[in-house]
């Protein structure tokens, strides 16, 4: 059964920083682009970064542009999101997502990805 997990979320304060993980389960990891999505209270899910399954291209919201870092580790199936010079609007549920052979303007559009976790809190205080 395919499954994500995310994992690293926290409290930290302005300018502080976090890494988030995302350790994939039960599917070809190396076969999906990966995408990190975040939620605000009472706000849309909205994109953050992607790396693609074939060329580990990357591609970042321009508000997170310059602070957030998304790589993947196949041999460990987990994708990272390190993220300094943290603000109090970065303050979300941040998910992971699968998007099989993914790909273009796929990547950054959150209704095309196959699979999901759970998510993680990141909170950051000002």
């Amino acid at each position: 059964q395919e499954q994500l997990v995310e994992s690293g979320g926290g409290l930290v304060q302005a300018g502080g920083s976090l890494r988030l993980s995302c350790a994939a389960s039960g599917l070809t990891f190396s076969t999906y682009s990966m995408g990190w999505f975040r939620q605000a209270q009472d706000k849309e899910r909205e994109f953050v970064a992607t790396i693609s399954w074939n060329t580990a291209s990357t591609v970042y919201a321009d508000s997170v542009k310059g602070r957030f870092t998304i790589s993947r580790d196949n041999a460990k199936n987990t994708v990272y999101l390190q993220m300094i010079s943290l603000k109090p609007e970065d303050t979300a549920v941040y998910y992971c997502a699968a998007l099989l052979r993914g790909s273009g303007l796929r990547l950054i559009n959150s209704k095309a990805y196959n699979y999901w976790g759970q998510g993680t809190q990141v909170t950051v205080s000002s």
